[in-house]
């Protein structure tokens, strides 16, 4: 069940006339409308009134034009203060969360036992169950990872929606997973934090499981999988899976290339990671540099773009390759369009104290061990 606050009374005029000058209240829907004028600058009027208005039960932001989710006759120059309900958690069974949860285990479990233990489906089709860790090594640290949004958008009241996860029948068996978080965020304690605990507890998860992974017993199956025409597609190691096969005792058992199916989804984990924390707009990368710089995030945000287009490049005109091209500039394109988006913004915008900004270092210091400049390579195979 959601919860919200009991009352529904939105603030009376009086009580918000010395920020903002009101002079009509309109209805749209479930939001109430201030129509006036701030005699504050906005960010002030939005940052003194959001306790009132939460108190209340409710999220407030300042528009100008405001356009109406019913259709509300407003003209652009018009100043108003939208108030809408505000509740946390989840009313009823999350229906799409649960479909698309066992949609992506069904696909995990088919990328599993297909690619990775090789299991004759047409012909022994139960055997796919024997993919089970490589179900639960993928499913759990993608689902940790957003399950770590999740506790902490909950612990600072922002509303969020459970992990959706996105099933695709290829290698990894899904194409990732998300939250989705509507409303303010309240301060750059909350951004940092909400942006943070994704990476972080995905990482734990990620380490744990390739620790795991490595200790278990190697299959037949190689850390290469073959395709037609004598071609094997290979996943290379980022520095951070060979750091873990060095504090396990297991580096000559990574470099032969023979590993359990688990490991892979270690890989995964460190792949989802380095992506999601690319300092661009909402992604978590974005969020936490949002959070530690402020309003400068922005220019370091432009130049992600031109960094993933020029590794690109390299790959292509330097190393005289094509592998993993088009994942970057995939991602530069991607980048880009989040860059133009912009960042979250909190209401309040005082700057982060040193004990956050120095895990904000950390946390982009594991990302970076999680880079390989070809993370997935067609070779001819041996």
């Amino acid at each position: 069940m959601g919860s919200s606050h009991e009352s529904s009374e939105p603030p009376e005029v009086a009580e918000i006339a010395s920020l903002f000058d009101v002079y009509e209240i309109r209805r749209d829907g479930d939001r109430v409308l201030y129509i006036g004028e701030p005699t504050v600058p906005g960010g002030r009027l939005e940052k003194e009134l959001w306790p009132l208005f939460r108190e209340r039960g409710y999220e407030v932001s300042l528009q100008r034009g405001y356009k109406g989710q019913e259709g509300v006759p407003l003209s652009r120059g018009e100043y108003v203060l939208v108030a809408e309900p505000w509740s946390i958690g989840v009313d009823g069974i999350p229906w799409t969360n649960v479909v698309l949860f066992v949609a992506t285990v069904f696909s995990t479990l088919f990328a599993g036992a297909f690619f990775w233990y090789q299991v004759p489906l047409t012909q022994e089709p139960w055997r796919a169950l024997e993919a089970w860790p490589f179900v639960v090594a993928i499913m759990g640290v993608l689902g940790v990872h957003e399950l770590g949004h999740y506790v902490m958008s909950r612990y600072h009241n922002v509303q969020a929606s459970l992990p959706y996860f996105i099933p695709l029948p290829t290698y990894i068996g899904s194409m990732g997973a998300l939250i989705r978080m509507k409303g303010r965020i309240p301060d750059r304690k909350a951004l940092f934090d909400i942006g943070a605990s994704g990476p972080l507890a995905g990482l734990v998860a990620t380490v744990v499981v390739t620790a795991i992974g490595l200790q278990l017993d190697p299959l037949t199956v190689q850390q290469t999988t073959v395709e037609g025409g004598g071609e094997q597609v290979v996943f290379n190691e980022p520095p951070l899976l060979e750091i873990i096969a060095a504090l396990t005792g297991t580096t000559e058992r990574l470099e032969s290339g023979v590993v359990h199916p688990v490991v892979f989804g270690g890989w995964v984990g460190m792949l989802v990671t380095l992506l999601n924390m690319l300092p661009v707009g909402q992604l978590d990368g974005g969020h936490i540099l949002r959070a530690v710089v402020g309003e400068k995030q922005r220019l370091i945000a432009a130049a992600v773009p031109g960094a993933l287009f020029a590794l690109a490049g390299y790959l292509l005109f330097v190393r005289d390759g094509v592998n993993s091209v088009g994942i970057w500039i995939m991602w530069g394109l991607f980048a880009l369009g989040l860059a133009y988006a912009g960042p979250a913004t909190p209401v309040d915008d005082d700057p982060l104290g040193w004990g956050r900004i120095a895990l904000a270092v950390l946390t982009f210091v594991l990302a970076a061990l999680c880079f390989t400049p070809v993370p997935i390579e067609i070779v001819e195979a041996s």
